[in-house]
């Protein structure tokens, strides 16, 4: 990190580094470093650079204990507080629809959470409204399990190699549960892309894309 800066130094950009979560904007739990670049700017040296929303404690000693690098700080104002919920940007897909699993699938994938996950999405089924929770599958002991989210936000999306990249999605209430993946459409959402923005490729290219993408929103604050 230090050595890119450095190279951008020497470019003549003065440069400054913020942490954003995803999650300030869209329901989506996703933390990325973002480097601000600026020419020909009349910086000022950083004397006591101060933790943020946008700085955790670990950036703050990176900045202070760098005065090696030509920094550009500035003053950032507090990140607007989650307002979205997954249950916010799911498609309203009929039970029918050829996105959900079959039964026989959707139950292998809730056989596949340990004790605490099983009980997690028990108290879902149960519920009197529907729920939705996330999942990704993770090798836990040489065994694939499925870890199940259900504080109302979507884990980091990712991109779909390697077969354990696709997140899972788990509707569950008044008895029942469905499972299927997130759509393209649904990762876009999660994304903060808005709705006119066309999605004409494949689910996996759409996963793909998605996947490898910043939040819009995330951008548009910067």
């Amino acid at each position: 990190f230090e050595e890119a800066l450095l190279a951008l130094n020497e470019l003549g950009y003065a440069v400054d580094a913020i942490v954003l979560n995803a999650l300030h904007w869209t329901p989506q739990s996703r933390v990325r470093l973002f480097v601000v670049a600026q020419s020909g700017t009349n910086e000022k040296e950083p004397t006591s650079t101060l933790v943020s929303d946008a700085r955790p404690q670990a950036m703050v000693d990176f900045i202070n204990g760098h005065p090696n690098i030509r920094w550009a700080i500035r003053d950032l104002p507090p990140l607007p507080p989650p307002c979205t919920r997954l249950a916010d940007i799911i498609e309203d897909l009929p039970d029918d629809d050829p996105h959900w699993w079959s039964k026989e699938r959707a139950d292998y994938f809730m056989n596949q959470m340990s004790v605490k996950h099983q009980e997690q999405a028990r108290r879902m089924v149960e519920g009197r409204l529907f729920t939705y929770a996330t999942a990704f599958r993770r090798v836990r002991n040489k065994r694939s399990m499925a870890e199940l989210r259900t504080d109302g936000i979507a884990g980091c999306l990712r991109t779909p190699r390697g077969g354990s990249g696709r997140q899972i999605l788990l509707k569950a209430g008044r008895g029942k549960y469905q499972v299927r993946l997130l759509t393209a459409r649904e990762c876009a959402r999660l994304q903060g892309v808005p709705e006119s923005y066309p999605i004409k490729v494949p689910l996996n290219q759409a996963l793909l894309g998605f996947g490898d993408a910043v939040c819009v929103p995330a951008v548009e604050w910067i």
